[in-house]
Order: structure tokens, then C-alpha cells, then sequence
């Protein structure tokens, strides 16, 4: 049967990444937010310096007539914004030509005198101040990826213990899907969400395992106290004079026991009760009799092996013969019920395929698995969908895979394979 697979993008990285991409934001935009910050204190900085060493030429220049601190008169780089300044006052403006060393530059400028007299103007270049911002820049930069080199390895690490603690809860919840009623993720560390995914995995399991041992113990006692009675219907109606009512009445009891005989084997099968008795067999001859003991007209492939000892015995293999000849038998006699001829088997190696030609599968089978009273679509005919659930039971109990499918032409096809060495531990 199909199984879900989860993706194998692991969370770990995925956290990690996000705890990497995170980090180069931050920076950014602190970097930015320094670099703007630092950029627009140096320009008020030198403005500033601009004003008052403009104000300390003017002074030397109105008493000495000389000029100092770097002043110059009507220079030939002044902004064209300070060019005709107001009598009396002091401007500024910012100048963002750069030749060589010089530049960028705030110019403060003042007139000398009225109107038409010359513009005193003093620059002061800001280079060395923005030389010292791209230092700065680089600086950060450098910080900032070695404090990101650090931080990788301390996400990827905080990121794998929570990706370790979800993958023993997810761990859990798979070996609860595949049968195992006592898996238990048990106490964790933390009390956070995934300590609560996993307490609520451990209740599910204790609820669902609660609900399964009610049905199972329910099947048994059914089956265990109907097995009496039904076998006393069977001498009775052996007291009938024959006719067609006896040969009724013979066939519905007949059909009813073997329903509680399959409850039965269920319940065995749930309770853990059975054991496989080991043989080395011949897998060909093995499914050629399964089939014969159907009594149903089913085609019979068998591939020789290079080892075989007769004609049509197939691949040696170890194996419990009766529970593999019940397998088979099931399987032949589900395709034959509910699917269409030709059935064939085909025996190759160590796989038996059993093909009908009927509607197929119901999509539900496949997603979940046969179930016992559940045939899926009316389409498949009538049963108690017992047939199914005890191949799929005995093949676990043999360490075999049994796999359900739809052929692309039409018709449903279940493949079981027989693995080379059993398994140590026989799945629950």
C-alpha cells in the first residue's frame, strides 16, 4: 500500500537560514542607519565649524585687513548659492565636488561690507571626516559577517536540538501509524510547544490504542462465542433430509463459519499470538498450489530459477509455507470476488504478483490499507473485507512486503515480496 512521505528539507536548515537572513537584515540596516546618522553628524559638524571660523576671519580681516584661518576673497570654487549673500549675514552650503584630497566641502561666506563690497568665504574639507566614515563602513562590514560566521554555527546548533526533539515526536507518531500501539514519545525537555506535541502525540496514542484493544477484544469474544453455536447450526443441518433447503441452510452456515474463522485469525493476528514456523520451500510450487486449492480458474507464470529441482518450482526461499500459501489463496480469491478475469499470478524470483482485470482498487485502500468490513466501492463486490486485512497481517507476521496497486490499463494488482533473510524482530 502507498505510504506518505515527508519532505526531506530538514527544519534544521530551514531555521537556520532564517536565522542567517534575520542577521544580514539587522545589520543592514544598522549599518545604514550609522552610516546616515554619522554622514549627517560630519556635515553638521562642519557647518558648524564652517560659521565660526568664518566669524573669527571676518573679526581679523575688519581689525588687521589681513586674512586668516584659510579665508580668501570672492574665490573662484564658491557656490553659486553663496556668490551674493545678504549685507550682514553669514551662509552656509555644501559642496559635493571632490579633486583629489579636497572636497567634500562646506563653504561659509559674508560680505565685507554694503552691497557690492567683497564676499569673505571660508571651506573647510570634510575628506579626512568622510575617510574616516568609509573606515567606519569597512569596519562594520567585517564585523558584521565575522559576528555572522559566529552566529551560523550557534543557529544551526540551537536549530538541530529542536529538529532532533520534533524528529523523536514524529519518530513516534510513525511507528504508531505502522502498528505500534506502545510507542511513546515520553517525557521532554522544555516546556514549550513541541513539549506539547508531544504530550498530545502520547495521549492520541493512549486514546487510540484504548480504542483498538476495545475492538480487538470485541472481535475475539465475538468470534470465540459464536464459534460454538455456529458449528452447532453445521450439525443440525447435517440432520436435514437432503434437499434444496438443506443445501441452503448448509451454505450460509458454511459461510459463517468461515467468517468466525477469520475473525478468529484476526484476532490472533492483533494479539501477537502467532509465530511462523520456518521451511525452506520452493516459493513456484508453493503459489502453484495456493492457487490450485482455490479452485478458481486463475493463470499460473512461473519463472525458473537456475538452482530449481523440477519444472515450475520457482526460487528456493524461507518462508512459513501455509501462511504464505494464505496470503496467496486470499489474494487470488479477493481479485476473482471483487475484481474480473483473467486473474493471473506470475511467480518471478522472489516477488508473486496477483493481477485481476476488474475495476481496480478503491483510492481509500491505498491511502489507508484494507480494513476488516470495509470493501470500499460497490463496484468491488460484496465481502466483509476480511480477505485483505489477513494477507496484509500474515505477510507482516512473515517480515514480507505487500504491496497494493492499480495496474495503468486497468485492473488492481497486489505484489508480495519475499525478503532474503527474515526479519531479527517480527513488526507488531
Amino acid at each position: 500500500m502507498h505510504r506518505l512521505r515527508p519532505a526531506r528539507a530538514s527544519l534544521r536548515w530551514k531555521i537556520a537560514a532564517l536565522a542567517a537572513v534575520t542577521a544580514c537584515l539587522v545589520v543592514a540596516a544598522v549599518g545604514v542607519l550609522v552610516h546616515l546618522w554619522t554622514a549627517h553628524d560630519i556635515r553638521d559638524r562642519a557647518h558648524g565649524q564652517a560659521l565660526n571660523t568664518l566669524y573669527s576671519a571676518m573679526d581679523v580681516y575688519r581689525r588687521t585687513g589681513t586674512l586668516a584661518d584659510g579665508a580668501e576673497l570672492d574665490p573662484a570654487e564658491l557656490p553659486a548659492a553663496l556668490r551674493d549673500p545678504a549685507d550682514g549675514d553669514r551662509h552656509a552650503a555644501f559642496d559635493g565636488h571632490v579633486e583629489g584630497n579636497l572636497g567634500p566641502s562646506v563653504w561659509a561666506a559674508q560680505r565685507t561690507g554694503g552691497p557690492g563690497s567683497p564676499v569673505l568665504a571660508v571651506r573647510i574639507n570634510m575628506s579626512p571626516e568622510f575617510h574616516t566614515l568609509r573606515r567606519l563602513d569597512v569596519t562594520m562590514t567585517l564585523a558584521s559577517l565575522v559576528a555572522l560566521a559566529a552566529a551560523a554555527p550557534l543557529a544551526v546548533c540551537g536549530a538541530g536540538l529542536l529538529a532532533r526533539r520534533l524528529r523523536r515526536v514524529s519518530g513516534t507518531a510513525a511507528r504508531i501509524s505502522a502498528g505500534d500501539l506502545d510507542a511513546r514519545t515520553g517525557p521532554t525537555k522544555g516546556r514549550d510547544e513541541v513539549a506539547e506535541i508531544a504530550a498530545t502525540v502520547d495521549l492520541m496514542a493512549d486514546s487510540l490504542g484504548r480504542r483498538l484493544r476495545t475492538e480487538r477484544r470485541f472481535t475475539a469474544d465475538v468470534a470465540h462465542e459464536l464459534r460454538t453455536p455456529v458449528g452447532g447450526l453445521l450439525v443440525a443441518a447435517d440432520l436435514l433430509p437432503p434437499g434444496e433447503t438443506e443445501d441452503l441452510l448448509r451454505a450460509r452456515v458454511r459461510d459463517l463459519r468461515g467468517l468466525v474463522e477469520d475473525l478468529l485469525e484476526i484476532s490472533r493476528l492483533d494479539a501477537g499470538a502467532e509465530q511462523p514456523v520456518r521451511a525452506r520451500v520452493p516459493l513456484g510450487a508453493v503459489v502453484a498450489e495456493a492457487v490450485a486449492r482455490t479452485g478458481l480458474d486463475t493463470e499460473v507464470t512461473i519463472t525458473e530459477a537456475p538452482e530449481a529441482t523440477a519444472p515450475g518450482s520457482g526460487e528456493t526461499v524461507d518462508t512459513d509455507p501455509r501462511r504464505l500459501e494464505r496470503i496467496v489463496s486470499n489474494l487470488v480469491v479477493n481479485a476473482h470476488r471483487h475484481g474480473d478475469t483473467p486473474v493471473r499470478v506470475t511467480v518471478e524470483g522472489r516477488t508473486v504478483v496477483v493481477r485481476d482485470h476488474g475495476p481496480g482498487f478503491p483510492p481509500d485502500l491505498l491511502i489507508h490499507g484494507p480494513r476488516r468490513f470495509h470493501t470500499g466501492t460497490p463496484e468491488r463486490g460484496s465481502g466483509h473485507g476480511l480477505g485483505l486485512t489477513i494477507a496484509v497481517g500474515q505477510a507482516r507476521l512473515l517480515g514480507a512486503g505487500l504491496r497494493l496497486d492499480n495496474a495503468a490499463d486497468g485492473g488492481a494488482v497486489a505484489t508480495l515480496h519475499i525478503p532474503v533473510r527474515p526479519p531479527a524482530r517480527l513488526p507488531a
